[in-house]
């Protein structure tokens, strides 16, 4: 038997036209004298510490494959099928322990939370995150809970935003809505608006911005656009410019799709990388005059913000439950605000400030 635990950073793409980005947890190899065995027996076998309740929890959350397949716990295992376990968040190297986090807790009922993610707070466990996440945030809200489990498949956050972006997230805490607002997603439905800070001057007022975005070859930290469509998934943003403030410009982001750092991979691919954006180089001054004073500027304003200025402001869906559509708006972070003003204020007196 060849088998393998790990996990893989790019997308999975499945043979039933699924585009959700999976992480890849298990892979087996069944044995070419393989008798027929329901799956999920056959999994249980060999992952050892994962129980057959578990495995039927994964299967009825769209999270088994066999050569490429959603099947569910009832498939029988044939020689050579090539068996994965794959979700759509890296694997958990330790327990999800409660830790007492504060959440700011936008709406909650019996179905769905919704939640304001500050900049910092990492959203899954791993790389180096084990402790002080959003996830171990969760469990401590839910601990007395015996119907939310924050290591079960079929709960749980239905997106992702990155550590450093602030802003809307929601929770599903029923496998219901897990499935419900997951298939809203998968089907484009839900409204997601995010608000960036750009360099240099938006010339456009509107547009928008299709290519396929994937894992750089030469930076596998960094996404990139991949404009003849021969890797990644399709990716596309709209945009709205809201503000142009002298050498950086307000833009307001509407995702069509939602691969890995969509805004900040294509804002950077139409030469408007994201202020002090470290992983794509907007943490360098890349617009603007060559005098001391300027520079000052920037980096005081780095200083105010430090972190992309990115947040997620708006959410819409509809309820997995009652059918109303719902839709949550917040405010940008006082970070954020604070170097908007800045830029504004610069931007309204650059002449005579002569930086």
């Amino acid at each position: 038997m060849d088998s393998e635990n790990r996990y893989d950073d790019d997308d999975i793409e499945l043979d039933d036209g699924d585009s959700r980005e999976l992480y890849e947890h298990y892979r087996f190899v069944a044995d070419k004298g393989q008798d027929l065995l329901r799956i999920d027996k056959f999994l249980v076998a060999r992952t050892g510490n994962v129980s057959r309740n578990r495995i039927q929890q994964a299967a009825e959350a769209g999270c088994i494959l066999v050569n490429g397949k959603l099947v569910k716990s009832n498939y029988r295992v044939k020689p050579l099928d090539v068996v994965s376990i794959v979700m759509d968040r890296p694997p958990y190297e330790n327990d999800i322990l409660p830790e007492d986090i504060p959440l700011d807790v936008v709406y909650e009922d019996a179905d769905v939370l919704v939640v304001n993610k500050p900049a910092g707070l990492v959203v899954h466990p791993g790389h180096g995150n084990y402790t002080g996440t959003l996830l171990n945030a969760l469990a401590f809200r839910f601990r007395d809970d015996p119907d939310f489990d924050v290591t079960d498949p079929r709960l749980g956050l239905v997106h992702r935003i990155d550590k450093d972006t602030s802003g809307l997230l929601v929770v599903a805490k029923t496998p219901t809505a897990k499935t419900s607002l997951g298939k809203q997603f998968f089907e484009k439905t839900t409204e997601r608006k995010y608000v960036a800070l750009v360099w240099g001057r938006m010339e456009e007022t509107e547009g928008r911005i299709e290519g396929n975005i994937g894992r750089n070859p030469k930076d596998r930290l960094q996404m990139t656009v991949f404009t003849d469509g021969s890797q990644g998934k399709p990716a596309v943003t709209h945009y709205t410019t809201l503000e142009r403030l002298g050498y950086v410009s307000l833009v307001e982001c509407r995702l069509e799709t939602g691969r890995t750092h969509q805004i900040r991979v294509h804002m950077k691919h139409i030469g408007h990388t994201l202020f002090n954006d470290a992983r794509y180089g907007g943490d360098e001054i890349l617009k603007g005059t060559t005098f001391a004073k300027y520079r000052q500027f920037v980096r005081n304003c780095f200083e105010i913000c430090p972190r992309q200025a990115l947040h997620a402001k708006t959410l819409g869906f509809t309820h997995p439950t009652t059918g109303k559509r719902l839709f949550f708006d917040s405010e940008l972070p006082p970070d954020m605000s604070a170097l908007i003003e800045r830029w504004r204020t610069y931007s309204n007196n650059k002449e005579t400030m002569d930086l």
